[in-house]
C-alpha cells in the first residue's frame, strides 16, 4: 500500500469511530462517547502521520506528541497562516485533554472516576468539538507532499 491508501484506511476507521461514538450518545453510554472520541482523533492524526512523514506512526496514544511531528513535516507557508496557529493552540489543548479519556488499559478504579466525571453534558461537548476538529484535520491533506512517481 501507498501513503495515500494507508492514510484512507487511518480515515475509514477514525470515521467509523467518530460514528459510533454519537451511537453511544444516543444510548447514554457518556464514557464510551469520550473514549471513541479519543480514538476517532488518534486513528485520524496516525493517518495524516503517515501522510506527511511516509512512515508507520509511533504506538502511542498521545494524540499531541504525534501531531507535533505532523505539524514539522507541514510545509512552512501552509502551517504559518493566522488561522493555522490559532486551530494548532485551540486542538492541542483538546488533543491533551483526549489522552484522559483513553481507557482501555487503565485500571478499574480510573474507569469508574471518569466514568463519575463524565456526564451527558460532557459527552456532548466533547463529541461535537471532536466532529469539528475531525473536520480540520481532514482538511490538512491538502498540505501533504505528492507522491513521488516509481
Amino acid at each position: 500500500m501507498d501513503r495515500n491508501q494507508k492514510y484512507s484506511y487511518w480515515e475509514d476507521i477514525a470515521t467509523y469511530d467518530l460514528e459510533t461514538a454519537g451511537a453511544m450518545l444516543a444510548s447514554k453510554r457518556y464514557l464510551y462517547v469520550v473514549f471513541m472520541c479519543q480514538q476517532s482523533i488518534e486513528k485520524l492524526v496516525k493517518g495524516l502521520f503517515v501522510m506527511f512523514c511516509d512512515q508507520e506512526p509511533p504506538r502511542t496514544h498521545n494524540i499531541a506528541q504525534v501531531f507535533k511531528q505532523i505539524v514539522e513535516a507541514i510545509d512552512g507557508e501552509s502551517k504559518d497562516t493566522e488561522e493555522f496557529i490559532r486551530k494548532l493552540d485551540k486542538y492541542n489543548a483538546f488533543f491533551v485533554k483526549l489522552l484522559a479519556y483513553y481507557i482501555a488499559e487503565r485500571y478499574p478504579s480510573y474507569k469508574e472516576k471518569l466514568s463519575q466525571a463524565v456526564d451527558q453534558q460532557e459527552a456532548m461537548d466533547v463529541l461535537t468539538l471532536t466532529e469539528e476538529v475531525f473536520i480540520w484535520l481532514i482538511s490538512l491533506k491538502q498540505f501533504a507532499p505528492e507522491l513521488k512517481s516509481m
